[in-house]
């Protein structure tokens, strides 16, 4: 369950030393709240959201967060990013999420890999809807740049060989 939760750590974080940072302070969470658990779920579901949680914590007491944009014409989701992210190996996803800013960040695991909707986001992160909409569309513009960048190097390279 280990390399799981450090992948979860992973995403939520800038670098390799956070997200350890975050996996122990995760499993201390799990050890404390341990009779807790009530047995209705996954208890890997339960550790994932501990996990989650103390993310979103260690980000939000280092005030990382804050609103990049509030725009009020929201982008339309475009589908198609969905193709492009499920072409990418899971390493080389985390690697570029690594790279959004913190609110990017936060915004685009709670939407795409959590499940969260914009309101949940926005509370959970103390912005507006607005905000997390828009974060959600620049990340997944900066992400599908950084896609199409990778992928024209490696053609590049694929040509000359």
């Amino acid at each position: 369950m280990t390399p799981k939760m450090f992948v979860v750590c992973l995403r939520y974080s800038k670098n390799r030393e956070d997200a350890e940072e975050i996996l122990q302070e995760g499993f201390m969470k799990v050890f404390e709240n341990l009779s807790q658990f009530q047995f209705n779920g996954s208890f890997e579901g339960w550790v994932r959201k501990i996990m989650v949680n103390c993310a979103l914590q260690k980000y939000r007491s280092k005030s990382q967060l804050h609103a990049v944009l509030n725009i009020e014409d929201i982008r339309e989701e475009n589908s198609d990013t969905e193709n492009i992210y499920s072409r990418l190996e899971v390493k080389e996803l985390v690697k570029l999420v690594q790279q959004l800013s913190p609110a990017y960040r936060m915004v685009f695991n709670l939407y795409v890999f959590e499940k969260m909707k914009h309101r949940e986001i926005a509370e959970q992160l103390g912005i507006s809807e607005g905000t997390s909409k828009s974060n959600l569309a620049d990340a997944k513009a900066i992400l599908q740049k950084a896609i199409s960048k990778n992928e024209q190097i490696a053609q590049h390279y694929s040509i000359q060989r």
